[in-house]
């Protein structure tokens, strides 16, 4: 399967994945040089103890905005998140920030109605995807989440203006969501725990496969849409 479209996607792949690398090489050296308090996993988690309920409740709230006003991609949070608190509380406080995020996204759709949504998201994006997320069914919204790299924050604001209702909508979204972060938040641990190796090539291949859903995302789209409707359920 040609994974891209043309040498110019390809090149763009690989340039975004070259800048990952260099970016996370870059941030590693700055905070060795600089801030070297930070890789002392022990001493930080001593530090964040400090503020007792409000360490985990801060990146709650930051993982529920960066759906809402997605300012950062939420598997960098996922990332600190098992940095700091582990891979089982990570992938909690990751998962709960998502949803509530998500939960918050999909109400203010229904609340305010399509102007909002125009408002929020890129025409483009509103374009590409409205009359996707108003057709197909929970299969294939299932389907599109779990795929790194394609706009879930966008199908959140986009699914409240179909006739879903918000439990239904938060089903598909919990388990659609978890393989993603689960992997990037156990990466996060790794880190900590200093198996650096194995952290970058759980990076590495998320990355790969973000890449390749951002640039295949049309594909997959039209993929759902075909499949969806074939399915017994």
């Amino acid at each position: 399967m040609q994974l891209f479209a043309s040498a110019s996607d390809r090149r763009r792949g690989l340039l975004a994945l070259v800048g990952v690398a260099v970016g996370f090489a870059a941030l590693y050296l700055f905070v060795r040089e600089y801030a070297a308090f930070i890789t002392d996993v022990e001493a930080l988690r001593a530090w964040l103890r400090q503020f007792g309920v409000l360490a985990p409740l801060v990146f709650v709230l930051l993982q529920a905005l960066q759906v809402i006003v997605a300012p950062i991609p939420g598997q960098v949070v996922a990332l600190v998140a098992g940095y700091l608190f582990g891979p089982v509380a990570g992938t909690v406080y990751s998962l709960t920030g998502v949803l509530i995020g998500s939960a918050v996204a999909f109400s203010l759709s229904k609340r305010f109605g399509r102007s909002f949504v125009e408002d929020v998201l890129h025409e483009d994006v509103v374009a590409r995807f409205d009359g996707f997320v108003d057709t197909v069914g929970v299969p294939g919204l299932f389907a599109f989440v779990v795929i790194p790299g394609l706009p879930d924050d966008a199908i959140c604001f986009l699914s409240g203006l179909t006739k879903w209702r918000l439990p239904t909508f938060m089903a598909v979204i919990s388990v659609g969501r978890l393989p993603a972060y689960v992997i990037t938040v156990y990466a996060g641990g790794q880190l900590a725990g200093g198996r650096f190796r194995s952290a970058l090539a759980i990076i590495a291949f998320v990355v790969l496969v973000s890449v390749v859903g951002y640039y295949k995302q049309e594909s997959v789209r039209d993929i759902v849409a075909r499949l969806e409707p074939r399915l017994p359920f």
